[in-house]
């Protein structure tokens, strides 16, 4: 198989926006959100500042419905940062792909649709090459959709390799278990699944602290694209200078982040 290696090894930030504000869940519960930030296009910018540059973006409230929600707050963003952002939550039709794509946005992110209606995902592929990318959200290994709220049969690695050879951009693989707890993000899981497969894959869920950031640039994490963080960084359990210099460190001197350790 051929295996993807990153040499750009992406912290990506994340937004998740629910009645319009940057909050946090904690295990995908929407009755358990933590504002953080009232203003999502000034987070964003912030983040920009401390040097990220990608942004992750989610619309919760899309997700359950099916459809974009926080729309206007996606577009101030947009406005907002001159980073790429990635946006899951509700995109459940090829037009409402294009839609997004149009207006800015560096790729789609797919989840409930990928597992309702593969074909689409493949056909959103070929008319939008390198801008589609799919969220497989697991919880007890087995694929969740509808915002999490409703668990299929699907296992996490079967659902993956119907999109081999489709190409999709990358796996945005989160454990709803760890989800917005800090306990650290289920690498077994996550390195099974870049194994399995070899489109790129993004670990989400649960990143806690430095230790992660230092986990992810280790030699054998090499075949991920990166990994996401919200929580932690809200929380300053990662100080992002010091995480966004780790992973620096490891693209130019791979010996020396070791040493580190």
């Amino acid at each position: 198989m051929l295996r993807f290696e990153s040499t750009t090894m992406i912290l990506f930030p994340a937004i998740d926006l629910k009645d319009g504000q940057c909050v946090r869940l904690k295990l995908g519960d929407m009755e358990q959100a933590t504002v953080y930030n009232p203003d999502p296009a000034a987070q964003a910018k912030a983040f920009e500042a401390q040097g990220f540059e990608w942004l992750h973006v989610v619309d919760l409230n899309g997700a359950f419905a099916g459809e974009t929600v926080n729309g206007a707050a996606v577009d101030a963003i947009l406005q907002a940062t001159k980073n790429p952002v990635q946006l899951g939550g509700g995109i459940r039709t090829l037009a409402h792909i294009e839609n997004w794509l149009s207006r800015g946005l560096a790729r789609v992110i797919l989840g409930t649709v990928a597992v309702r209606d593969p074909a689409l995902v493949i056909e959103a592929c070929k008319q939008f090459p390198g801008k589609v990318a799919v969220g497989i959200d697991a919880k007890g290994g087995k694929v969740a959709v509808e915002g999490w709220a409703e668990a299929s049969e699907l296992g996490v690695i079967e659902l993956a390799r119907k999109f081999e050879g489709a190409g999709v951009a990358a796996i945005i693989y989160t454990d709803i278990d760890r989800d917005g707890i800090l306990t650290g993000i289920n690498w077994e899981s996550t390195l099974e699944l870049a194994d399995a497969v070899s489109i790129p894959v993004i670990a989400s869920g649960g990143l806690a602290s430095m230790d992660d950031i230092a986990r992810m640039v280790q030699p054998n994490a090499a075949k991920l694209e990166g990994a996401i963080s919200g929580r932690a960084l809200y929380d300053g359990r990662i100080d992002p200078h010091e995480a966004l210099a780790l992973i620096r460190a490891a693209k130019t001197e791979p010996s020396k982040t070791e040493a580190l350790q």
